[in-house]
């Protein structure tokens, strides 16, 4: 038995077998042999050898003729690589010595070589490294493997493991068969963890190298609680496990019972609980776990899930889906906010050394106003159906929110004219989740209906931390005193202008931090809707001065790890029952 701790982004267990996906997304249909195969395995890599030296010979001749002699020659530079002795070694060795399968020598030596040619820093060695990529992915193939569709994994039930897993594959994920899914490299806040939790299959990522350390069809629990993944559990552990899931559908249970009381504090103030949501068919959960509307409606799923551009229609459709089970209540619904990298369906930009600070999510918008154009139609549509209110990612100037504006009244006028009914007021809004945004706040309250404080992307900019990067995950909190600044600031302008204010980032689904933020002043929150129970029993059970205090103590600490243990042993004093079973 062996446990890894990585990084929990989607909770609660899952038990099952591996299903293995190598750095390039091929199945790895074992990892280790038994000793007595050896001899079988060398015999199949050597075949695999000659059959990818083949392929590339015959991709050199029709290169060649039809493209030049100079393009012909970057393939006789792989056939040369590929029959280069030292990998033949190395490949042996670790088949003779280690008893790792073909696939596994193949792909652990030539990723070796590659992270070596990516590491010096020079163009000419990352063009190496790509050499190195693609002679893998020919090797694999020739040795029976296949790009893996990761929504049709088989029949079998079983936990997926991987180098990575982008949006767009774990949006495809068949939750049937899919029973949790953990990563090597990832972070907390992650457009992956995001869809994930939106699925509610657990997750953990940020593992490190931990594929080299089991084999497809090894038992493996994923914690999505505490971020840990168990290797070959024994029995023990096993039972304990399943105890353990069994006491959090029981306690789930209990807290249903809170499900259509008010989230109203002891001191009778209101807060509103709103949903997050990635897809139409989390509208029962919402529903089902007492939500008052929804926060935060991430439409990506729509271009992340299809191989090509969805069109008005499909649009119109998902959205009308959520705008009619909610029969009235808000709906907010975001306008795209994927980076260009992301994108698919078409290539929209050139690839970008930072999609974080390059062409993503308003800015992709306005550059591509067809796109944009299609989108704003289909809410404007649906707008009829309850109330709908429209709110803009990543503003950052006052120009792209005027710009974002004056083309949906040109929808709106355009939609009219073509014999469609729109609502007549439909509130629209913008994300705070850039600190410019924060510094010119005062400018833009004038401008909009109401504004959401996106705490994920807020401390990404704010800290200079790419969320979804592994090796600084560690520095990414959204309670760093620095970021917890610019939210009060938010709020506090907010509440001058009077204009509607929601939290709608991960922060909010943290019972301490979501304290925290009703003491800055936050009188409605938007989380997963697997969160909203909790939320709500924690909400129940305090009072305004006890928030206010948290929030008072917590902007005089200087450090965030002062600030988390001292809001996580504050919320243990307050709520001791819900501290032992977070």
């Amino acid at each position: 038995m062996l446990e890894i701790q990585g990084i929990a982004v989607s909770p609660g267990v899952a038990i099952g077998q591996a299903l293995i996906l190598d750095r390039e997304g091929y199945r790895i249909t074992r990892c280790q042999i038994a000793p007595a195969d050896r001899k079988t395995e060398l015999q199949r890599l050597e075949q695999a050898i000659e059959a990818a030296a083949d392929r590339m010979d015959t991709h050199r001749e029709q290169s060649a003729i039809s493209l030049g002699a100079d393009v012909g020659a970057i393939f006789s530079a792989h056939v040369q690589l590929l029959r280069d002795p030292r990998l033949r070694v190395e490949w042996r060795q670790l088949i003779q010595e280690e008893c790792f399968s073909a696939e596994y020598a193949v792909s652990t030596v030539l990723n070796r070589y590659a992270h070596a040619f990516r590491s010096m820093g020079s163009p000419i060695m990352a063009e190496r490294a790509g050499d190195i990529r693609d002679i893998e992915r020919v090797l694999l193939e020739s040795l029976g493997g296949h790009p893996l569709d990761v929504s049709n994994t088989g029949a079998q039930p079983g936990i997926l493991a991987s180098h990575d897993l982008t949006p767009s594959e774990t949006a495809n994920l068949d939750r049937r068969l899919i029973l949790g899914f953990c990563t090597e490299i990832g972070g907390p806040s992650g457009h992956t963890a995001i869809v994930a939790r939106g699925l509610e299959i657990p997750a953990v990522v940020g593992l490190g190298p931990f594929l080299q350390k089991i084999s497809g069809g090894s038992d493996i629990i994923v914690d999505g609680y505490r971020g840990r993944i168990i290797l070959e559990p024994d029995e023990p552990t096993r039972v304990r496990y399943l105890e353990r899931r069994v006491d959090r559908q029981c306690r789930a249970e209990r807290l249903n019972t809170l499900r259509d009381l008010p989230a109203t504090t002891r001191d009778d103030v209101r807060i509103r609980l709103l949903a997050n949501i990635e897809f139409p068919h989390e509208v029962e959960a919402c529903l089902a776990r007492g939500a008052e509307g929804v926060g935060l409606y991430r439409t990506e799923f729509l271009y992340l899930s299809s191989e090509t551009e969805p069109s008005e229609q499909e649009h119109y459709e998902a959205y009308s889906e959520v705008m009619k089970a909610f029969s009235g209540r808000p709906v907010v619904m975001r306008t795209l906010d994927l980076g260009a990298d992301k994108m698919g369906q078409r290539p929209l930009a050139e690839q970008e050394h930072n999609p974080f600070l390059g062409l993503c999510s308003i800015r992709l918008s306005l550059r591509n106003p067809a796109l944009f154009r299609t989108q704003l139609r289909a809410m404007m549509r649906a707008s009829i159906e309850g109330d709908l209110r429209i709110m803009f990612p990543m503003i950052t100037t006052l120009h792209e929110l005027r710009t974002a504006r004056m083309l949906l009244r040109q929808v709106s006028e355009d939609l009219q004219e073509d014999g469609f009914n729109i609502a007549g007021q439909i509130q629209v809004g913008m994300m705070v989740e850039v600190p410019a945004a924060v510094l010119m706040l005062e400018h833009f309250v004038r401008e909009v209906d109401f504004i959401s404080l996106g705490t994920n992307d807020l401390t990404q900019y704010t800290l200079a931390v790419d969320r979804s990067n592994e090796y600084v995950a560690d520095l990414y909190t959204a309670v760093d005193p620095a970021v917890l600044r610019l939210i009060k600031t938010t709020v506090d302008v907010a509440a001058q202008y009077q204009v509607d204010l929601s939290v709608c980032g991960e922060m909010s689904s943290t019972p301490a931090y979501a304290l925290l933020l009703v003491g800055f002043g936050v009188r409605t929150l938007s989380a997963p809707p697997a969160a909203i129970p909790q939320l709500k029993q924690a909400l129940r059970s305090v009072t305004v001065d006890d928030c206010q205090f948290m929030a008072k103590r917590a902007m005089e600490l200087e450090t965030a790890r002062e600030v988390d243990a001292f809001l996580n042993g504050h919320f243990a004093t307050l709520l001791p029952d819900m501290a032992l079973g977070v």
